[in-house]
């Protein structure tokens, strides 16, 4: 960000909103960045965000769910929905039909926007801490 500052305040703007303007919950919000992190094999991420998520109350089994995509551990079905729907655009780069009615119906049109955000969001990151070799400490 420091190689193009007027692009990387603009991307932390963006940044700041995903994570401090959402209406998903703390939760929510880690479980997507860490699937995120996963569809993108970006070491980094997860390094950064496995410690968030630990702060959030995820357990060990969770975390170790999230780095395989497993959406059995988690007892809360909109976080079960987070998890899919974000899995699906990593994946996919889109819904199909039933996932978004699916996720419009569980999380509502505001909160799918706002996730769709943070996947490209933390894709870009990803992409960009891959390409400069930024690695996990």
């Amino acid at each position: 960000m420091l190689l193009q500052p007027s692009v990387g305040s603009a991307l932390q703007a963006l940044g700041s909103a995903v994570r401090y303007g959402s209406t998903l919950d703390l939760r929510c919000r880690e479980i997507a960045i860490l699937t995120v992190a996963r569809a993108w094999a970006s070491a980094f991420e997860t390094y950064a965000h496995e410690a968030v998520g630990r702060s959030a109350g995820m357990t060990d089994a969770e975390l170790a769910a999230l780095r395989t995509g497993d959406e059995s551990v988690f007892p809360d079905p909109r976080e079960r929905l987070v998890l899919a729907t974000t899995t699906a655009l990593a994946a996919r780069h889109d819904l199909t039909d039933d996932e978004y009615a699916a996720a419009e119906d569980g999380l509502g049109l505001p909160v799918l926007f706002e996730l769709t955000t943070l996947v490209g969001y933390y894709a870009t990151l990803a992409l960009q801490l891959r390409v400069f070799r930024v690695a996990a400490p």
